[in-house]
């Protein structure tokens, strides 16, 4: 970057920590900077929405309040927790990160950069959020509210969502940390990315307190950033859910580990749309007598590189098999997580 660009970069510590300060909303792993609340907020917050993750958040500080309580925590009630926020490798990677810190730093978060981004599910964004939020070290957290802001403030017309990009940007603003300050900063920026210089939308720029040093604000070219490379399609698959019940008994299914949705609980389905006699016929292949099937409403679901197009089946059937796991709805609705893609058939269950 050019010397001006660092010149116009110094000036922005001032004015964006006095808006912060003043505008800041209350967030609950704001009451402290415990780097545990910290630490599983930024997971959280991954493709996530602030407002989604509340009330997550809340529920698993309830439950599980400490890296070790996390770190023994049964597997089904952790993805009980996190049903619904999907990506569950990340909930994962918070246990094996917590089992780690229990058995290498005696159950105390680290607090030292490289130790931090060492850990399992954590990469050099939530690395840095940790290490400035909890610990006051000058280690920018580089995401996508970042890099909107500073391509706009700089009129940087390159993608930057690269690794190396990001870590030139990280430099870049490692430079100009306010001692004594640098949680706040770090929190600054991603507050202004998502409330005045915000995503899938025309900023905010009456209210922003940069506007007066934003290149693309005093050109009026801020839709014009930040600038990001095409995105390959998503592929397609299709799929036929059945919905399965015998008495007061639903079927799941346990997906292989590994994969998308590795490991987790699931409705019997396959691939492919199939018509009724198709689908009556891949039931009694499997040992079940179909006493009714009814086909409910299709419905999406949207990974980040597939969609799942899938038809749907309700089905009353005569018998139990071995190849699926019967539960009760009580069971299914405490005690089992399943993904969002399955999720949205429950309420043709009553659920």
């Amino acid at each position: 970057m050019e010397k001006s660009h660092l010149s116009l970069l110094a000036q922005v510590p001032a004015p964006l920590l006095d808006w912060y300060y003043k505008n800041a909303r209350v967030l609950p792993w704001r009451e402290n900077r415990d780097p545990y609340r910290v630490w599983v907020s930024e997971i959280m917050l991954q493709q996530t929405r602030v407002a989604a993750v509340i009330p997550y958040f809340l529920r698993f500080m309830e439950q599980l309040p400490t890296i070790e309580s996390l770190a023994n925590a049964p597997e089904d009630q952790l993805l009980k927790l996190w049903e619904g926020l999907g990506y569950y490798s990340r909930a994962r990677n918070l246990q094996k990160a917590a089992k780690e810190i229990c058995m290498k730093y005696g159950g105390i978060f680290p607090d030292r950069y490289e130790d931090i981004l060492s850990l399992p599910g954590i990469g050099p964004y939530t690395a840095g959020a940790i290490a400035s939020i909890s610990f006051g070290q000058p280690t920018p957290a580089v995401d996508g509210n970042v890099l909107r802001v500073l391509s706009r403030l700089l009129e940087w017309d390159a993608d930057l969502t690269g690794a190396a990009e990001k870590k030139q940007v990280a430099g870049l603003l490692a430079a100009i940390y306010p001692a004594g300050q640098c949680g706040a900063f770090t929190q600054a920026w991603m507050e202004l990315g998502a409330v005045i210089c915000v995503p899938g939308g025309a900023p905010k720029c009456e209210d922003c307190p940069l506007g007066h040093i934003c290149g693309a604000f005093g050109s009026g070219t801020q839709m014009s950033f930040p600038v990001l490379s095409p995105k390959k399609p998503r592929k397609k698959e299709y799929k036929t859910v059945f919905l399965l019940r015998c008495k007061d008994k639903i079927a799941l299914h346990r997906r292989t580990p590994g994969g998308l949705l590795g490991g987790l609980w699931e409705f019997p389905n396959t691939e492919g749309h199939l018509d009724p006699d198709a689908a009556t016929a891949w039931l009694t292949g499997r040992g079940l007598s179909v006493h009714a099937l009814a086909e409910r409403a299709p419905k999406k679901h949207i990974f980040t590189h597939i969609e799942w197009h899938m038809q749907c089946y309700l089905v009353e059937c005569g018998n139990e098999n071995n190849d699926f796991v019967w539960v009760t709805e009580r069971e299914l609705r405490e005690k089992i997580s399943l993904p969002t893609a399955f999720r949205k058939f429950a309420g043709e269950l009553g659920l």
